[in-house]
C-alpha cells in the first residue's frame, strides 16, 4: 500500500495533525461540533470530567465525559472550507496509521453531532426553537472537489435547481441525507425537521444585503416556497451540507441540530440567543446518554 506523501498528510513534529494539533489517541467515537471556540467551553462545562484541552487557531478541542459517555467537543470555525479541514483531519486521525502513513486495515466510523445556530426560512418555525436537518443542501461547491455521485440525492438537487431557476454559475447544489439513526435519536415532537441549506457566506450568499445589491432579490422567497417529497427548506446556515457530505463519503455518521435564532421571513432575531444555545446543548447531551 502506497504511503501518503508528507505534503498531503502534514504531521507536526510532536506527532499531531497539522491544523487540529490532535494525536490519534485523542479521538473519541462521539464528537460534538460547534462553530465558535467559546462554545466548546459551554458544552464542556456540563462534563463530569475533562481529560484534555488544546487549541490551535480557531480549532479548540476538549476531551471529557458526560454521565459515562466519553466524547470530544471541537470548534470548527465558520463555513464549509473549515469543515473540509476538520473532517479530513479527524478521519486521518481515526483511520490512517501515522507511522506508515497508510490506511488502517479496519476502518473506524465516528459519530458526529453539530450543535449550531441558524436562521429559519419558514414563518411557522419561530425563533428560540430547535431543528434537525434531514438533508444538507449545499449551496456551495465544496463537495464537487470529490467523487460524490454515490452519496448525493440528485433528485432533490434537480428539483431545487428547477424550482429556483438556480444560476449554475454559482455551482451545482448538492444534497446529502443525515444519518438515519442519529436523526431518530434526536427526533421529538418539540423539534422541527427539514432540509437545511448551507451557504458559503453570511451576507450575500444567504440573501442579506446591507450596501451591496443582490444579484437575485427573489432567491430566498423561491427557496422558502420549495417543497420536495413533503419536505421544505427550513433554514439557512454554513456547515451542515459539508458535514453530511464528507461524513457520508468517509463512512462516518452525522446529524446537525440547529438553534433557530433568526426568522428571515418575519425579520425577527432572538433576544436570548445564549439561553437558546444553552438549552440545545443540554438537550443534545441528555439525548446522547439517555439513548446511548
Amino acid at each position: 500500500m502506497k504511503a501518503i506523501p508528507n505534503s498531503e498528510l502534514i504531521i507536526n513534529p510532536d506527532g499531531s495533525i497539522y491544523h487540529l494539533n490532535l494525536k490519534p489517541e485523542h479521538i473519541c467515537d462521539t464528537l460534538i461540533f460547534v462553530g465558535d471556540p467559546d462554545r466548546v467551553d459551554l458544552v464542556s462545562s456540563h462534563f463530569d470530567e475533562i481529560e484534555f484541552t488544546i487549541q490551535k487557531r480557531e480549532f479548540k478541542t476538549v476531551i471529557g465525559s458526560y454521565k459515562g459517555l466519553r466524547l470530544n467537543v471541537i470548534s470548527t470555525g465558520i463555513g464549509p472550507d473549515n469543515i473540509d479541514i476538520v473532517l479530513n483531519e479527524l478521519d486521518a486521525l481515526a483511520n490512517i496509521d501515522f507511522e506508515t502513513r497508510t490506511l488502517k486495515p479496519k476502518l473506524r466510523s465516528l459519530r458526529i453531532i453539530r450543535i449550531g445556530t441558524s436562521g429559519s426560512l419558514q414563518k411557522h418555525i419561530p425563533i428560540d426553537r430547535f431543528l434537525i436537518s434531514t438533508f444538507g443542501l449545499g449551496l456551495n461547491t465544496l463537495l464537487h472537489s470529490y467523487q460524490t455521485e454515490n452519496y448525493r440525492n440528485q433528485e432533490l438537487e434537480n428539483a431545487y435547481i428547477k424550482h429556483t431557476d438556480w444560476p449554475l454559475e454559482r455551482g451545482r447544489p448538492y444534497a446529502v441525507k443525515g444519518d438515519e439513526e442519529l436523526l431518530n435519536l434526536f427526533a421529538s415532537q418539540e423539534v422541527f425537521q427539514g432540509i437545511t441549506a448551507t451557504a458559503n457566506g453570511f451576507y450575500g450568499p444567504q440573501g442579506r444585503s446591507i450596501r451591496i445589491p443582490l444579484k437575485r432579490e427573489d432567491l430566498n422567497q423561491k427557496i422558502e416556497q420549495f417543497n420536495w417529497s413533503d419536505q421544505s427548506i427550513t433554514n439557512l446556515e454554513m456547515e451542515t451540507s459539508a458535514i453530511y457530505g464528507l461524513s457520508a463519503i468517509l463512512g462516518h455518521r452525522a446529524c446537525s441540530l440547529n438553534a433557530i435564532l433568526a426568522n428571515r421571513v418575519t425579520g425577527e432575531f432572538s433576544s436570548q440567543p445564549e439561553k437558546t444555545v444553552e438549552e440545545l446543548i443540554q438537550f443534545t447531551l441528555n439525548r446522547l446518554v439517555e439513548k446511548n
